[in-house]
């Protein structure tokens, strides 16, 4: 099963789309505010290289990491087979 992160702000409608694209297609997902919280944020930008949200991380079952930024419903579709 792949793990999905994201990380988020309050006000981004981009996070909420994603979120709400998730919801939708029954992913389990766990979310990092990194407006509130200065350890996602900077573990957000060390796996980003920036400071733009929302930025989904994908694990698959071996350990390999894909990285989305903004939402880009196609690109997340594909990386988890919905």
């Amino acid at each position: 099963m792949k793990k999905v992160e994201i990380y988020t702000t309050a006000t981004c409608s981009y996070c909420r789309m994603a979120k709400a694209f998730f919801q939708e297609k029954g992913v389990a997902y766990e979310e990092y505010n990194v407006g509130t919280d200065a350890a996602r944020r900077q573990e957000m930008i060390d796996k980003s290289g920036q400071m733009g949200v929302p930025v989904i991380v994908i694990t698959d079952e071996n350990g390999e990491e894909q990285r989305i930024v903004g939402f880009d419903k196609r690109s997340l579709g594909a990386a988890l087979g919905v």
